[in-house]
């Protein structure tokens, strides 16, 4: 179990971290971009680290409003999610932090 959402997470970062670095791409080419909406759904779904990475090595979408604002919540959301996970029953979250 834990080695699947390890999996998942690196693969939802890359594809996070990819989408924004293929957006700056783009800007800078002037094509046709990647729609906001799917690049903090890539970042709400479990990619806001590579999100956020790419965001400050590109420096794309820094100043950018509302993207930052909701990008910033939604990582206090997962952060606060996983507080909760944490504390509510401590037992089960450490069960997944084990490597056996």
């Amino acid at each position: 179990m834990m080695l699947l959402m390890v999996a998942y997470l690196v693969v939802v970062n890359v594809a996070g971290y990819g989408a924004m670095v293929l957006d700056k791409g783009k800007a800078r080419c002037g094509d046709r971009r990647i729609p906001e909406s799917k690049l903090l759904g890539l970042a709400l779904i479990g990619g806001s680290v590579g999100t956020i990475l790419a965001q400050q090595l590109m420096r794309h979408k820094t100043r950018k409003e509302p993207f930052r604002t909701i990008l910033i919540a939604i990582v206090a959301l997962q952060i606060a999610l996983l507080l909760a996970l944490a504390t509510a029953r401590p037992e089960r979250f450490a069960g997944w932090l084990s490597w056996r």
